[in-house]
């Protein structure tokens, strides 16, 4: 009975081990983000009625998408465009009457060149378009993550779009060896070129979120994430919410920056602050 107890007390010594060196990675992820949030002297609310008032309009690419989605819900229900269009590969459909005055336009990204009447005449412009490895292959990834979100900014820039905004991810580089980083890292690059009046990159951590497409690593991930997330919030994860939130304050502040990259917890505190203007 001696050697059971002591291999039951090395192994849960090597999990205390574990336990803290994860612990402290984790802290070490929460407080390493460089933060530079803005302050809001106003409410959302003033906010919202002031963008409101200047009648602009604005297009999102990928509304099918997990945060397109939700995107699309904030900004419909707020009331703050003119004009809401909707750019994708087919019409989506609305049960709710909030959408009814949507305006859709059906494009083919292969190609998109014969569609730039779609981006014409918008004053802000969401990208939420992505695909994964896994799902279109490798030249299948790059072409939707690079190619289709750069010629669509390329027009939406020729269409007199002023503000771009783009969902990027966490870890974005274009020199990284990971092919997902190394890719919305040099679309992040290739979109900066194209010299918007302003533009807005978010990265994103692992996004929590019911997603209805089934992606197993994704959904394990989410179900360890979460708890972590009440302890660490923006270490590995976001919820996708928060990422709208920011979105759309951030494009309601009409900030002053010509470029600007939120990172994860750049995104958490824009988001949670406009959270508690609104209160």
């Amino acid at each position: 009975m001696k050697p059971r107890k002591s291999n039951c007390r090395i192994i849960a010594g090597f999990l205390t081990v574990l336990i803290v060196l994860l612990a402290a990675v984790l802290n070490h992820l929460e407080t390493s983000e460089p933060t530079a949030l803005p302050r809001m002297a106003e409410d959302m609310k003033t906010l919202e009625e002031n963008f409101r008032q200047k009648n602009k309009s604005c297009f999102i690419l990928g509304a099918s998408g997990e945060t397109g989605k939700v995107l699309l819900k904030e900004i419909v229900t707020k009331q703050i465009f003119s004009k809401i269009t909707l750019i994708g590969r087919r019409k989506l459909t609305f049960e709710d009457k909030g959408s009814e005055n949507l305006v859709q336009e059906v494009v083919d990204f292969e190609k998109l060149d014969d569609y730039a009447a779609a981006f014409q005449g918008h004053d802000v412009g969401f990208c939420c378009l992505g695909t994964t490895k896994a799902k279109a292959g490798t030249e299948g990834f790059v072409r939707v993550d690079h190619d289709y979100v750069l010629k669509s900014a390329e027009l939406a820039k020729a269409g007199g779009c002023s503000h771009f905004t783009l969902e990027s991810s966490k870890g974005a580089d274009k020199n990284s060896g990971f092919l997902y980083l190394k890719v919305k890292g040099q679309v992040e690059a290739d979109i900066e070129e194209l010299g918007f009046d302003r533009y807005s990159v978010f990265r994103p951590a692992v996004l929590l979120v019911d997603r209805q497409e089934s992606r197993p690593a994704e959904w394990l991930a989410r179900k360890f994430l979460a708890p972590l997330s009440l302890v660490f919030p923006t270490a590995l994860s976001i919820p996708v919410t928060t990422v709208v939130r920011a979105m759309v304050v951030n494009v309601l502040m009409e900030g002053e920056k010509k470029v600007e990259i939120l990172e994860n917890k750049d995104i958490f505190n824009l988001g949670k602050l406009a959270e508690k203007t609104e209160k």
